[in-house]
């Protein structure tokens, strides 16, 4: 009985090492495509029209500040020439309303950086939603099974690259959202005869 259990056991053994050197099946390899979906949205036509507004504002409002800053540069130098002259008062009345000023270009600063932010999240949206859906049809065309972004990879062969097959066909009008397309009409059923 005992000699049994044991053929048995070197019998289950044997199998399961024919199991695990037996040679697999081919598996079919993994289809990856790489994009820099930053520069695939800025480098569109529409994202370079983005850059341009947001350059604008940004510029406009830049001017503004600066100006406000070299004001109060000025400001705070005559303070300092006063210094001896002005009562201690009058002194400290000037340095608070510099402070207050200060104070108001800084909130000003911290405001336009929020309008621009949020322009540009206005201005971009919808180029990222388009060049999303030209992803996704592009990989379902050429059959990617994963399309990763360039900047979660440290290297990547150029050749898997199709951030400018992406800018290309958005430029060419197929950055349309996929759901704004009608969808597939339906074939109608045969006949009966």
């Amino acid at each position: 009985m005992r000699n049994g259990i044991i053929l048995r056991l070197l019998g289950a053994l044997a199998f399961a090492v024919a199991v695990i050197l037996a040679p697999k099946p081919a598996s079919a390899q993994m289809k990856v495509a790489v994009i820099d979906t930053q520069r695939a949205i800025m480098e569109t036509e529409d994202g370079l029209r983005a850059q341009a507004t947001l350059k604008k504002m940004f510029d406009s409002r830049q001017r503004e500040l600066d100006k406000q800053q070299d004001e109060l540069q000025k400001e705070k130098e005559e303070i300092a020439k006063q210094q001896g002259v002005l009562s201690q008062a009058a002194l400290q009345k000037r340095v608070e309303k510099w402070q207050t000023a200060l104070v108001e270009l800084q909130s000003k600063f911290v405001s336009y950086n929020q309008e621009l932010q949020q322009k540009q999240n206005e201005l971009t949206q919808p180029i990222y939603r388009k060049t999303m859906a030209i992803i996704s049809r592009l990989a379902r065309q050429d059959g990617y099974d994963v399309v990763v972004d360039r900047q979660a990879v440290p290297y990547v062969r150029s050749d898997l690259d199709v951030t400018d097959r992406v800018i290309t066909m958005y430029n060419q009008g197929g950055g349309e959202d996929d759901a704004k397309q009608p969808p597939p009409a339906k074939k109608p059923a045969p006949a009966k005869k």
